[in-house]
């Protein structure tokens, strides 16, 4: 039988979490910056990416992926031995003084890779190895809490150690073997055995697992429930979900080691703009009602392409989750909850899912968001008066045409007090749908290949400044694509 779904909290209500009290329901997941260099220290860039967070009243902060060992994979956090703690304690003094946001590392094992494709896998592991990793995360978790860090996250998600062991495509035999569940999850078990040896029972401890691995052979949601209970039977605080993100489809380019995020499964991880938006809530939603029907309520986070302040507060009112994760939309505007908090819904800067992000994680470059304005390595802050953009006295002077699988629009500039408009937001509604944003651009053109021919299209552009003030809507175009006949007589 199963339970009724329990009306939850409210997007800007606390959350305590093995007391580590969050002042509201939004996160920021793990999201690599390669903003450190080589050496893995922490650098000034990368406590002013999560201080701006802070700055924006975000609940829970989630330092990107930290390795527990001292092995290099260009630029990647460390909290492999105590010459690191220091870096990692200003970070979290610069969060707390700023506001009270908590804020945790995400602490990683992850195996050799090699440019020509090559890659280790845990079937390669002596026992020596495998106690080896067991101690290095225990250790990194003791040199958080030394830090000053609010809790630790363990990753077993995505195509790192952890999640290898749990997948469904675990290579391995005997204690560790991938044959049966508990094989698969023997390894976790004694991780977080040694994580809470080291830390005691009051420093918060959550979990980053898959709750669809999406590849062939992988595991789904029904391991996926199995594998939360489990966790929560060890005594994890919280758990965050993700999708996907595996080496078993990534592509490999020449001369590049493997990366993890670039086959099927990459795109489920970070779904880009032809995905729709919350694709994966059923899985959190399907996770968090098992674990609450056998008695255990460890809050669950909820990611994906969850972008507007109705579409979380609905999650976390229906039950379907007890955190909201946003990396891509708090990496285009910081002050996503500040401006939620403020009333301001209507100046958020939305992400756009074109994942130059991600790309640029890929190549190894430093993380920044297209939206932002040219060659600015962190968010603009929006603390400043001014006016919302206005178009001119003509309007936008929209217009467009549509031809051959593709409508053309193109607009006049619009005015910004300071002299600065970031972008324009492109809508666009068919004869029976709603309208929908369905782009941001920097410049004043933009090209919809995703009409059909013959149906009527309505199109209107916002402008937007870097505090993410928005102008009226433009005027509105109706256009209809039409199709040249190029078949043979």
């Amino acid at each position: 039988m199963t339970a009724p779904v329990t009306t939850g909290a409210g997007l800007l209500e606390p959350l305590d979490i093995n007391g580590m009290v969050l002042a509201n329901r939004v996160a920021v997941p793990a999201m690599v910056t390669r903003l450190c260099d080589e050496d893995g220290l922490v650098s000034g860039d990368i406590i002013d990416r999560y201080v701006r967070y802070a700055a924006g009243q975000v609940g829970l902060i989630v330092v990107e992926a930290t390795a527990v060992h001292g092995a290099k994979s260009g630029p990647l956090l460390r909290l492999s031995d105590d010459s690191f703690i220091p870096g990692h304690r200003d970070l979290v003094q610069r969060v707390h003084d700023t506001s009270a946001s908590k804020v945790v590392p995400q602490i990683i094992h992850f195996l050799k890779v090699a440019r020509s494709g090559w890659r280790q896998t845990i079937d390669m592991l002596e026992q020596a190895d495998i106690d080896a990793i067991i101690h290095a995360f225990g250790l990194a978790a003791l040199r958080a809490r030394e830090a000053g860090y609010d809790g630790v996250e363990l990753h077993s998600a995505h195509a790192y150690t952890l999640s290898s062991f749990l997948s469904r495509r675990n290579p391995r035999k005997g204690r560790y073997g991938g044959n049966t569940l508990e094989g698969r999850l023997a390894m976790f078990g004694e991780v977080m055995a040694e994580v809470r040896r080291r830390v005691g029972g009051d420093f918060p401890v959550g979990v980053r697992f898959l709750a669809e691995e999406a590849i062939k052979g992988g595991y789904a949601l029904p391991e996926a429930q199995q594998i939360a209970l489990r966790m929560a039977q060890l005594g994890v605080d919280y758990i965050s979900l993700s999708v996907g993100g595996k080496f078993e489809d990534a592509i490999h380019r020449p001369g590049q080691p493997l990366y993890p995020y670039t086959g099927y499964s990459g795109d489920r991880c970070m779904p880009g703009d032809w995905y729709p938006a919350l694709p994966h809530v059923h899985l959190a939603a399907g996770i968090k009602s098992y674990l609450n029907e056998r008695g255990h309520h460890v809050p669950v986070m909820s990611v994906g392409k969850i972008a507007e302040p109705e579409q979380a507060e609905g999650l976390l009112r229906n039950g379907q989750a007890d955190l909201i994760g946003m990396a891509r939309q708090l990496l285009t505007d910081p002050d996503w909850t500040l401006k939620v908090m403020e009333g301001r819904e209507d100046e958020i800067i939305r992400c756009v899912y074109c994942n130059v992000c991600k790309d640029l994680d890929e190549r190894f470059k430093k993380v920044t968001c297209f939206l932002w304005p040219k060659g600015q390595l962190q968010a603009p802050s929006h603390e400043f008066d001014g006016a919302a953009p206005q178009w001119p006295e003509l309007g936008a002077e929209l217009s467009g045409a549509g031809a051959d699988g593709r409508i053309k629009l193109a607009w006049s500039p619009a005015d910004s007090a300071d002299g600065e408009i970031a972008g324009y937001d492109i809508y666009r509604a068919d004869e029976h749908g709603a309208v929908q944003c369905v782009e941001a651009v920097k410049g004043r053109r933009y090209v919809d290949r995703l009409a059909l021919s013959g149906q009527q299209y309505r199109y209107f552009v916002c402008a937007f400044d870097r505090s993410g003030r928005t102008s009226p809507p433009s005027e509105t175009v109706a256009i209809t694509m039409t199709m040249a006949d190029h078949r043979e007589n």
